[in-house]
């Protein structure tokens, strides 16, 4: 069997790290399709097209690749296979990885990266290729799963911004936090949220939290006390 042979329209850091991925583990990559190139032609001669542009754009991108043999698939997490038509071979493949560049993305998608699959069985030979772990998400469930990773890598950074401000409050740099978040990181990897938690919102300490909440600028007690009362949910549980 041949190897397999993919094209990347819009070579961004996404479509720039997949491409250097898959040739790293010998897929043949052709040349990338970019921003005013002929879109027609794109899935010409390859297995795999893979539609890299943003998510707003991947409805018109594919609208205009003239369909043929090949599988036309989004990296998008939230989108499902509808915007892909009218291409009968649809995909999608979602790495659950950031990727701030194309050296550094193509090393984390080798690395055991997870990926949300759907659609056409090449998706998982993409995520087989590359050593990763592929989960089955469903149309009706992709906006749900990609809401969980914005909350682990959008608003954990977020949260590390309101770390480093109030840390500046009291004259302590962010580093001085980073290793406790890895070892959180690392605790709740080993023993699930609920057993990792700790705390006053664990233990139930609200004359701490209250002493906490005195002392932050007002602009940063609405974040503090939304993470308390999901701390809380952890410790107890909403009835029903």
């Amino acid at each position: 069997m041949s190897r397999r042979s993919v094209r990347v329209v819009g070579p961004g850091r996404a479509g720039s790290s997949l491409g250097a991925a898959l040739r790293a583990a010998g897929w043949r990559v052709e040349r990338p399709v970019g921003r005013g190139d002929e879109l027609s032609g794109a899935a010409s001669g390859v297995d795999l097209v893979v539609v890299a542009t943003p998510d707003a754009a991947i409805e018109e991108v594919a609208a205009a690749i003239a369909p043929g043999e090949a599988v036309v698939a989004h990296l998008a997490g939230s989108l499902g296979l509808e915007v892909l038509a009218p291409h009968d071979r649809r995909a999608a493949v979602h790495p659950l990885v950031a990727l701030p560049n194309a050296e550094v993305g193509a090393e984390r998608l080798r690395d055991g990266a997870w990926f949300a699959v759907a659609g056409d069985p090449i998706a998982v030979e993409v995520v087989d290729a590359l050593g990763g772990h592929a989960i089955e998400v469903a149309d009706d469930d992709r906006a749900t799963y990609h809401a969980a990773a914005c909350i682990a890598s959008n608003h954990l950074v977020a949260l590390l911004g309101q770390v480093e401000r109030v840390a500046a409050a009291a004259g302590v740099p962010l580093e001085a936090y980073l290793s406790l978040v890895r070892g959180t990181v690392d605790n709740v990897a080993a023993l699930g949220p609920a057993a990792a938690l700790t705390g006053p919102a664990a233990r139930g300490d609200h004359a701490t939290i209250e002493r906490h909440l005195a002392a932050l600028d007002p602009s940063e007690r609405p974040a503090y006390e939304a993470l308390v009362a999901a701390a809380r949910r952890l410790v107890e549980p909403p009835a029903g």
